[in-house]
């Protein structure tokens, strides 16, 4: 079976580990701190903390972000979690259209901010690895005095008018997942990046229960300062980050290989990527566009019939808002019609970098050939 998503893990990624667990720190060890400091550097930005994984990165970031009612601007394109870490602060989602690009349109963003001064913070996801816009970040931000949030779990490595992915040039703080299927892993794992100290020492507070030590406590003393979490990363995953790191670049330059190769197999076809070939997307996702009401075959059809061919598609996303549990909670009936035409429509080829130019020209003929029936 081919994925649409997989890890790429080669003997040096091996060493790295058995090295770790042959030390004497297996978990809060030297190699959190050397895997933050190599994000930071690859990055730009000032601080960073490693955590569990995506979404715990996402749930520490917005407890330190917003308070209780906040109204946060955020797309329905993303993984449950974007949404679900407002809800877990107790503020407010409020979902807003997509763009043609899958993600958030920012400037209906500007609309709703117009409309409604209660609303405190936008959390953008950089879909498929294509960044927001930097520019239009940067004013809303001044000029509404909004926090941002950049969810670029599908992101790491891309950037925007020479503005990396992570860097917080226009945002409050940025996440990152280490998930398997993501540009590199860590087995889970995530990452916070930030440029305000003030963030980052809340943050380092709640990772790991809400204790504070300082050196004028007796050796057994700690204080038990928030109400923290458990959401600390091991040193064993944080080895095994640190040497993936090294091979990021090649990895993106593979994705963007394949990318090339499937926008330039469907030209003239009733394929359409989500947008043309761009050297400075990190393409977690390649994501296709599909017309089937111009088609006598369904998209549950199609994943049936590539499946039985050995290949697996997947769908980013169902609508967040669509979900039965936001239903509950009165979401639903927003007005998102390039979302909703983008679903029906919407579905990821397989992109990783062990994919073979066999395989991908396999997933080409295999999907032209079951489209032109």
């Amino acid at each position: 079976m081919i994925p649409y998503g997989k890890q790429s893990i080669g003997q040096d990624d091996i060493e790295a580990v058995a090295k770790t667990l042959q030390s004497d720190f297996l978990t809060t060890g030297p190699k959190v701190k050397e895997f933050e400091e190599a994000i930071c550097k690859y990055t730009g930005a000032k601080y960073c903390l490693v955590v569990s994984n995506g979404t715990t990165a996402l749930h520490l970031a917005t407890l330190v972000l917003l308070k209780q009612n906040d109204k946060v601007l955020t797309t329905p394109n993303s993984f449950l979690a974007t949404s679900n870490s407002i809800l877990y602060a107790g503020a407010k989602p409020v979902f807003v259209d997509i763009a043609k690009d899958g993600n958030i349109d920012l400037e209906l963003c500007e609309e709703e901010l117009k409309k409604d001064s209660n609303i405190k913070a936008i959390y953008g996801v950089s879909f498929s690895g294509n960044m927001l816009k930097q520019e239009k970040l940067k004013y809303l931000k001044e000029r509404y005095g909004i926090i941002i949030l950049e969810d670029n779990a599908h992101a790491i490595g891309a950037k925007r008018q020479n503005i990396k992915a992570g860097s917080c040039v226009n945002s409050d703080a940025s996440i990152f997942s280490f998930h398997p299927v993501k540009h590199i892993t860590t087995g889970e794992g995530g990452a916070i990046t930030t440029n305000s100290k003030e963030f980052y020492e809340k943050l380092l507070i709640l990772r790991n229960h809400g204790m504070v030590k300082t050196p004028d406590m007796k050796p057994w003393e700690y204080e038990m300062k928030e109400l923290g979490f458990n959401y600390r990363i091991t040193d064993i995953q944080c080895a095994l980050g640190l040497s993936q790191l090294k091979k990021l670049d090649g990895f993106i330059q593979k994705r963007q290989n394949i990318a090339k190769k499937y926008d330039e197999a469907f030209k003239n076809s009733i394929i359409k990527p989500l947008y043309p070939y761009n050297t400075d997307s990190s393409y977690h996702l390649y994501v296709v566009l599909i017309d089937f009401s111009q088609l006598s075959i369904s998209k549950e059809e199609l994943f049936i019939k590539m499946r039985e061919k050995g290949i697996g598609l997947q769908l980013h996303y169902i609508p967040i808002n669509k979900q039965p549990y936001y239903k509950r909670l009165g979401y639903g009936d927003e007005n998102t019609p390039v979302m909703d035409r983008y679903y029906n429509q919407c579905f990821s080829l397989p992109i990783y970098p062990l994919l073979s130019d066999e395989e991908q020209a396999y997933i080409i003929d295999t999907l032209l050939e079951i489209l032109n029936g």
